[in-house]
Parts: C-alpha cells; sequence; structure tokens
C-alpha cells in the first residue's frame, strides 16, 4: 500500500543523534503524498544537544510537513477520539518512551497520542533508538512485538563493540514499514545485520 492520501502522525522523542536520518524519512514520507502531523516530547521540543537546537529542528519539521506541532498532552489527546491520523509512528522511539508506552503511562504529548491512536485498531509503528534494548528494555520490546496491531523498523545493533545493549532502527526502511504496517504486515526480518 502506498503512503499518497494518508494521515500519518510523525511522533519525536528524544533520541537526538537519529535525528538527522528521521528528518530524511520524513522528507521521504512527504514527498510520497502523505500528510504528516508531527507531534513532539516534552525533551524533544525543549533540550539543546551537540546535534542541534530543539528549536531548530521543530521549525524544519514544520516546514518540511506543512504543519505545525502538536506539543501538549492536551493537544494530542483528540489524536484517537477524532481519528485524525491512519498510522502513527514514534520516531525515533527512546527506551524511555518505550518502557512507558508498554507499561500504559501517558505523561508526555507523545504517549498520549499513541494511547489514544492504538485504542482505534490502528497501526502504531516503533523506530527504535535505545542504549539499553538488549538490557532493561528487551523485555518491553519482547512485549510490544507480541502486541496487535504494534510494528517494528527492523532495528539491530550500532555498537556492539562499545554499547553491547544499544540498537537502532534503520531509518531508511521507515517509508517500507509504513506501506506494510497499513496493510497490518511486519515488515522482515525485524532484527537484521549491524550497522
Amino acid at each position: 500500500m502506498t503512503l499518497s492520501g494518508h494521515n500519518i502522525g510523525v511522533a519525536f522523542t528524544g533520541s537526538f543523534c537519529t535525528n538527522a536520518r528521521v528528518l530524511e524519512a520524513v522528507k521521504e514520507i512527504v514527498a510520497a503524498g502523505a500528510n504528516v502531523k508531527p507531534i513532539f516530547s516534552y525533551n524533544a521540543q525543549t533540550i539543546d544537544c551537540r546535534f542541534g537546537k530543539a528549536a531548530d529542528y521543530m521549525k524544519e519539521i514544520t516546514e518540511i510537513t506543512g504543519n505545525e506541532p502538536i506539543l501538549t498532552i492536551e493537544a494530542a489527546e483528540p489524536l484517537g477520539p477524532k481519528n485524525l491520523v491512519d498510522i502513527l509512528i514514534i520516531a525515533p522511539c527512546t527506551g524511555n518512551t518505550l518502557a512507558k508506552f508498554c507499561n500504559g503511562i501517558t505523561d508526555t504529548p507523545v504517549l498520549m497520542a499513541a494511547k489514544g491512536h492504538i485504542r482505534n485498531g490502528k497501526p502504531l509503528v516503533i523506530s527504535l533508538s535505545t542504549n539499553d534494548a538488549l538490557g532493561m528494555n528487551f523485555k518491553n520490546i519482547g512485549s510490544l512485538l507480541n502486541s496487535k496491531n504494534v510494528y517494528f523498523v527492523p532495528f539491530g545493533q550500532d555498537d556492539w563493540a562499545k554499547k553491547p545493549n544499544s540498537m537502532i532502527a534503520h531509518t531508511n526502511l521507515i517509508v517500507p514499514t509504513l506501506e506494510l504496517a497499513l496493510e497490518g504486515k511486519q515488515i522482515q526480518p525485524v532484527i537484521s545485520s549491524p550497522f
């Protein structure tokens, strides 16, 4: 299934090292003809780091998508009841966000958007980026891999020698993952070769 004509929520969390790659994926989604609704966690909105300033990143995403971002829990809440997106992707999805979602915590705009969206039985895609994928978050990944309507962008170890528990998604596979998830299919293989 193509992305053309679909409303796609793209939710950003604080794994700043993947911002540039996720930005390219957003460009691909827009180029495919989708309407992208950006959603930012509080950390993604406010933390400046060596990878850039939060305000600059938000401005660039807003310009690319042509849509103002959702920045509060209150603004994210209607996504579910009003059925505003066909599919939602959390990209990047930090280990913190993953753990909270897995345990039903909704204390950021991203988590509220995900909760409201998934209750409609629509696909939620996770583009993982966490230093503890093979540590404390391993059980959460396993739980969500076994959850209905949750799909993963294929991921692998990004630095097995220095950070053996760290895994990140292959963001170049975001578009095909979204296309298949809209058909109710998980792209394979989920766990792929290291970077």
